[in-house]
């Protein structure tokens, strides 16, 4: 690897080589006009679309799969949907740490997608295979403990295999452009737009033909087609090897936290010296953490400084202790994740109101029409294609208009900061959250008034839903790429795949908070013999009352993020020319 570094050093001077340390699929540097830029993302896109196909088209029906041949009701399938949805969300943790410690990312996508392939075959074989597949009459389906295991391993290995796949994918297309080359540092900026266009256009065919097929085809077509598509992304991913760049794994970033931590806690009693030049960092141009750039001191969190304040039993050891002495780089590696976590906190409202998409705003459709003329009827998991199309009419909109129009008011090169696209998508959702909650409280207004209570549908049209939806796209292309952009961005280079991680986990407390708000409701409304708020029967229920719950959340939430983003600093990279 030292030849590799040396032999980048002496050809970054001529421009041919990339700056950020990347190398190419046969541990050479990276050539600027072989590789990267949009030439590999074509690969990175493609193989997402299909990847997001696959996950959508087992997921985003799901909720019905669970109630039409699990026999579990309302609130227990929405349950089992958040939970599982939210592990998908913890396990990228698991994968982001293997990618920047040792594998790298393009080998963690490659390993964790094998597993993803083994849990959608078995997911398949669950729907279909005598044994597997639930025994269904005129009474419903009678699934064996042992069909139910068969489900939730399936289930749980997709969350295994998506955990190496989630954390790594858009920041590897992200290493295709070096941060270094102004010009290839704006075409990031429009990668993570791109990049959620083509998540959404797997997502618009999932929860288009694929709910259909699964509401009128069978299950198992429904769950077959989402693992082919799997298969093809792995695929194309493979096809793309010889134009990617890719980043050095930089060794533990856990071990290189905790160093911070003991060696400031075993130097307790110095002081940190006033002029910080003094402060312990490499002589070299770049630090000693490979794949990563030096970062500049900062002036937060100064009782981490005391890990880089050189003692004269440092000065004697030609190698320091890094157990007792850390470099400035390392210690602005923590504060950076440090500076993080107050952002990362504030999101979560954020996707626990994204997640009653697959829930709440499912069963919500499920009482009401769902037909297109006389025949044609759209099952109610469908109208998320509505979020799928708002994000396909966003993305481009905001990437082609929004941002020079907002460019010249504001001087950013982006348009708006990363923290600014955060909040305009964060207002969004509320006022989503607002309309979902009007749509309702009109929807129990016609059941009281024509005594529709027990009706399974009533004559109120599903595409009343169309704007909640909508909206829900639009603050996604917000709050959700600029989540996105901010978390790669903020990241210190060799911990992008973990603070990618970190990002993703605001999705899996969303759908946690979900479920425990859901859990907590349902216990608290249904005392003393009452219905509750979600009862089996939605028309008898009050999921206004949930919707206004969520509305009121988010919008303390909202108000919370905006002090936690008036007081952030950006983080500040030394380029190495």
């Amino acid at each position: 690897m030292e030849d590799v570094n040396i032999k980048a050093g002496v050809n970054e001077e001529d421009g041919l080589y990339t700056e950020d340390g990347t190398i190419d699929i046969h541990k050479n540097p990276a050539n600027k006009k072989k590789t990267g830029n949009w030439k590999a993302c074509r690969f990175i896109l493609g193989n997402e679309c299909c990847e997001r196909l696959a996950y959508y088209g087992m997921s985003t029906n799901l909720v019905n799969y669970l109630e039409d041949r699990y026999g579990l009701g309302n609130a227990a399938a929405a349950n089992t949907v958040t939970t599982w949805s939210g592990t998908c969300y913890i396990t990228p943790l698991l994968g982001a740490f293997l990618a920047d410690a040792y594998l790298g990312r393009y080998w963690t996508i490659a390993s964790f997608s094998s597993i993803y392939v083994i849990g959608m075959g078995l997911l398949t074989f669950s729907a279909i295979a005598p044994g597997l597949k639930p025994s269904c009459d005129t009474d419903g389906c009678h699934p064996t403990s042992g069909q139910t295991a068969a489900l939730f391993i399936a289930l749980y290995l997709i969350a295994l295999g998506t955990g190496g796949i989630k954390p790594c994918v858009s920041s590897f297309g992200a290493d295709q452009f070096d941060e270094n080359d102004e010009t290839e540092r704006k075409k990031k900026s429009s990668f993570f737009n791109w990049f959620y266009f083509s998540i959404n256009i797997g997502a618009l065919i999932a929860s288009s033909v694929l709910v259909w097929i699964q509401m009128n085809v069978g299950w198992g077509w429904g769950f077959g087609v989402p693992g082919v598509a799997m298969v093809i992304a792995i695929i194309f991913f493979f096809i793309g090897s010889r134009w990617y760049r890719l980043q050095i794994p930089g060794g533990s970033p856990l071990t290189r936290i905790c160093q911070v931590i003991v060696a400031a806690f075993k130097k307790l009693g110095q002081q940190v010296p006033d002029d910080k030049s003094l402060l312990y960092e490499t002589t070299d141009v770049e630090s000693n953490i490979k794949g990563s750039r030096k970062l500049e001191h900062t002036n937060e969190l100064k009782c981490l400084d005391k890990a880089a304040v050189e003692t004269e039993s440092d000065r004697i050891k030609d190698l320091p202790n890094p157990w007792r002495l850390c470099t400035v780089t390392q210690v602005e590696e923590l504060k950076s994740v440090v500076r993080l976590l107050p952002v990362w906190a504030s999101l979560i409202a954020f996707a626990t109101v994204y997640s009653q998409m697959g829930t709440m705003f499912v069963l919500q459709g499920n009482t009401m029409d769902q037909h297109i003329g006389p025949k044609f009827k759209i099952p109610s998991a469908s109208l998320s294609l509505f979020d799928t199309l708002s994000v396909i009419f966003w993305a481009p909109v905001y990437d082609r208009l929004i941002v020079p129009f907002a460019r010249k008011y504001t001087g950013n090169e982006h348009g708006f900061t990363q923290l600014q696209r955060i909040g305009i998508g964060l207002v969004i959702s509320i006022i989503s959250m607002i309309v979902a909650g009007i749509l309702e409280v009109i929807r129990l207004d016609i059941v009281r008034k024509n005594n529709y209570y027990d009706l399974e549908t009533i004559p109120m049209s599903i595409f009343w839903q169309v704007p909640q939806y909508f909206l829900i796209g639009a603050a996604e292309v917000f709050t959700n790429i600029g989540q996105m952009e901010f978390f790669y961005g903020q990241a210190p280079d060799a911990m992008r795949s973990l603070c990618a991680a970190l990002s993703l986990t605001t999705n899996a407390l969303g759908n946690y908070v979900s479920t425990l708000l859901v859990t907590i409701v349902t216990k608290v409304t249904t005392r003393n013999g009452s219905l509750g708020w979600i009862p089996d029967n939605m028309n008898r229920g009050h999921l206004d009352y949930f919707y206004w719950l969520l509305t009121i959340l988010s919008l303390i939430n909202f108000i919370v993020y905006l002090l936690i983003a008036k007081r952030y600093t950006y983080k500040k990279v030394t380029h190495l020319r």
